[in-house]
């Protein structure tokens, strides 16, 4: 499954691209929890964890993520899946009300 959403998302512009990334990250934080992540990942489905990377570095440079970092500025790549798997719709219902007028004036 991740493994052509991979391949998806090579091929796709616009639009498109977006939601197959999302796609992808949501499908990659499903087993954020599990050790050594990035082994399990290229062992289970065969995907380079620098595809997943690379589309959330895509979702951060559209302001649709955001990556945690550490004190010294590195990514922290598998927190950030850990908190997309514990809050799925939280950035989500921010995106989504950002679209829509204030409620309140």
């Amino acid at each position: 499954m991740l493994g052509e959403l991979v391949k998806k998302y090579k091929v796709a512009r616009g639009e498109k691209k977006r939601k197959v990334a999302w796609t992808i990250v949501r499908e990659a934080a499903r087993f954020s929890t599990v050790e050594p992540y990035w082994e399990f990942i290229r062992g289970e489905f065969g995907v380079n964890p620098s595809h997943i990377k690379d589309a959330m570095r895509f979702l951060e440079e559209i302001g649709e993520l955001e990556i945690k970092r550490s004190a010294d500025g590195k990514r922290l790549w598998v927190m950030t899946l850990r908190d997309i798997k514990r809050n799925p719709v939280k950035l989500d219902r921010w995106l989504s009300t950002s679209e829509r007028p204030p409620t309140k004036w």
